[in-house]
């Protein structure tokens, strides 16, 4: 059975469910179907932040348990651990995972209090909440003051924490069964760093600029992390990675699958919504077989010779008054996702493929007057700006200290440019036509002999 509001979903197709429920997703609602249809379980990992926020609402009111019904997968206990921000914190600090120093609000004195003791500017979630709601960089008390009354509107829980300016931001999707057995199936890397949503970001998948010594260790602190909460079936683990020292901070865990796990699954070919499900109903990893060969497991982490560039689509000028910037509240209604054998060449095939009048990075429909102002303070067009700047004779080191975007993929734009330059200043043969169409994979090797660090500098 299937209680989903949306008729515009796949989901509730003839063929995908048995009986389709067109209702409201509150718990009086959903309490009386499950009272009527009596299931012996539920699923909450498939529905997003609103069936885990319901899910525990049931738990809590004693529905649930009334009714016999127990939740497959993931126990309620560990949802409710990695929803709540303190509770989170607490459980991660008993295995030593780092966390960024923060602090759990629920009214506006106690958040200002928090912001005095970390100082600002400082960044504020909130708890039980999708994309981000209400999130973002704070500067002073009187901005923290407005905010807070407004999420706190909406849910009960924010948090007041560090902010983490210019770092790294990366994701593992991770597996575990109820035996333990865990693997990382994808990492990705977001193209800008901290302080803009993954939703409104590009995502390369897999990671480009992380030393092997970071990938590591960043899988290892996955592993350990999902193992020591007791996930069961599919997540996902966000780090802030600092870009030099390659200090970490665990930002949070969605126990659930997410818009990164259907990038991921599509990604790397390994069908994560198919195995959770298994995994929910009992199965161990062993268990399943690898859809892709039909003969081994599904106990395998996959490996890519090629990359995935993931690409967001806003529609903000059909509101006419609405704010261009964008941040860790997530605005983008879409995206498409580009695969290629280097960065250039999924970058653009990505760019083309979102259909708002862009043929590349080169020919947009943008008119970006100041594009320096947009790549400091991040707008829908940020991607453009950077071309544009580089047309201006901007150059990398001068957008990387404004944008704190890793001068790898500074460099593959500048690559671009610079190809495109060529191609109208020479007579086009067949050697810079093959260096254009393959995507100059070995136009930039800064990171071909940039030393793994060790342990000591964790």
């Amino acid at each position: 059975m299937l209680i989903n509001p949306n008729i515009a979903t796949v989901q509730t197709d003839d063929d995908m469910a048995d009986r389709v429920y067109f209702q409201p997703l509150n718990v009086e609602t959903v309490s009386k179907i499950l009272a009527r249809e009596k299931p012996d379980a539920i699923a909450l990992s498939f529905g997003g932040q609103t069936a885990l926020n319901l899910g525990l609402e049931l738990e809590r009111s004693g529905i649930l348990k009334k009714l016999g019904i127990r939740v497959l997968g993931t126990p309620v206990k560990v949802i409710e651990t990695t929803e709540d921000r303190e509770l989170f914190k607490q459980a991660l600090a008993k295995i030593g995972t780092k966390t960024a120093r923060s602090f759990t609000a629920g009214t506006v004195e106690a958040a200002l209090a928090a912001a005095k003791t970390l100082g600002y500017p400082v960044m504020m979630r909130s708890g039980f909440s999708l994309g981000g709601l209400g999130s973002g960089r704070i500067d002073s008390p009187s901005q923290l003051k407005t905010r807070v009354k407004e999420v706190l509107a909406a849910v009960t829980q924010v948090l007041i924490e560090e902010y983490l300016v210019g770092w790294k931001e990366v994701e593992y999707e991770v597996v575990r069964d109820c035996d333990g057995n865990t693997i990382t199936v994808c990492n990705m890397e977001n193209f800008d760093p901290m302080g803009v949503h993954t939703g409104e970001s590009i995502v390369v998948a897999p990671s480009q600029t992380l030393t092997n010594y970071e990938y590591h260790m960043l899988r290892e602190v996955a592993i350990r992390t999902i193992n020591h909460l007791g996930i069961i079936g599919e997540c996902n683990i966000q780090y802030a990675l600092h870009p030099s020292s390659g200090e970490y901070r665990v930002i949070e865990v969605n126990a659930r699958l997410s818009r990164s796990s259907a990038l991921a699954s599509k990604a790397t070919g390994y069908p994560l919504a198919f195995v959770a499900s298994k995994l929910m109903l009992g199965k161990r990893l062993y268990e399943i077989k690898n859809t892709v060969t039909g003969k081994t497991s599904a106990f395998y982490e996959p490996a890519l010779d090629y990359l995935a560039v993931k690409m967001p689509r806003w529609d903000l000028q059909k509101l006419k008054s609405s704010d261009h910037h964008i941040g860790s509240e997530m605005k983008s209604v879409g995206e498409v996702m580009a695969l290629g054998r280097s960065f250039p060449e999924a970058l653009q095939k990505a760019t083309r493929m979102l259909n708002i009048g862009a043929n590349g990075l080169s020919i947009h429909a943008h008119d970006i007057s100041n594009p320096m102002d947009e790549i400091a303070h991040p707008t829908d067009r940020r991607l453009f700006a950077i071309y544009e700047a580089l047309k201006q004779g901007v150059t990398a080191d001068e957008i990387h200290q404004a944008s704190h975007i890793d001068r790898w993929f500074l460099d593959h734009i500048v690559a671009i440019y610079n190809t495109e330059q060529q191609l109208k200043e020479h007579r086009l043969d067949a050697a810079r036509l093959q260096h254009a169409k393959n995507g100059f994979q070995r136009h930039c090797n800064r990171y071909a002999d940039k030393p793994d660090r060790t342990a000591n500098s964790e």
